[in-house]
């Protein structure tokens, strides 16, 4: 069983930065694939950024130039670098890992991010 642990939500005024850790157990992030989603009040969730196995990286087109994904295998935790935030980043912030042999996919808690002045 894998379980995902997100922090460093927050409030930041718009322009600001923010850095989302997701610490995972269970099993080792290296060889699989991580990924930020994230789900504002009445929408969809809505995919983020993801890193692939092979560490081949794909944003959403709101996000390019602003976010960066990231891992550090020997910490087992993958991150989310977001800079020049705008009011409409606001949302709860989930990651994913999806097992490249099973398929399986796990979620965590989700980390709530404000962006207000």
């Amino acid at each position: 069983q894998v379980q995902l642990l997100e922090s460093g939500g927050g409030l930041v005024q718009p322009g600001g930065s923010l850095r989302l850790s997701c610490a995972a157990s269970g099993s080792r992030i290296v060889g699989n694939s991580m990924g930020w989603y994230r789900q504002a009040p009445g929408k969809q969730r809505e995919l983020v950024a993801t890193l692939g196995n092979s560490g081949r990286t794909n944003y959403a087109d709101s996000v390019k130039g602003r976010f960066t994904i990231s891992r550090d295998n020997a910490k087992n935790t993958v991150y989310l670098q977001m800079n020049s935030l705008k009011a409409e980043d606001t949302a709860v912030y989930y990651c994913n890992f999806r097992s490249i042999f099973t398929g399986n996919a796990y979620w965590g808690q989700g980390t709530q991010v404000t962006v207000s002045s």
